[in-house]
């Protein structure tokens, strides 16, 4: 659970604005997303791997 202390003379929109920072930089979206369904870990490396022959082949040559 993300905690946001509100200082002294803040606004509740200035600790808002940090709350929302807060969320975006520990990934909450993203690890909630990541845990609805579970993905056998020689599938994820597959797609790891296809993801990178991918990039390679789009970008290796520059």
């Amino acid at each position: 659970m993300i905690i946001i202390e509100r200082k002294d003379g803040e606004t509740i929109d200035r600790a808002l604005k940090r709350y929302k920072n807060k969320h975006r930089k520990i990934g909450v979206n993203k690890e909630v997303r990541r845990r609805r369904e579970f993905v056998k870990p020689s599938v994820r490396r597959r797609n790891e791997v296809l993801k990178a022959v991918y990039i390679l082949k789009k970008f290796g040559d520059q």
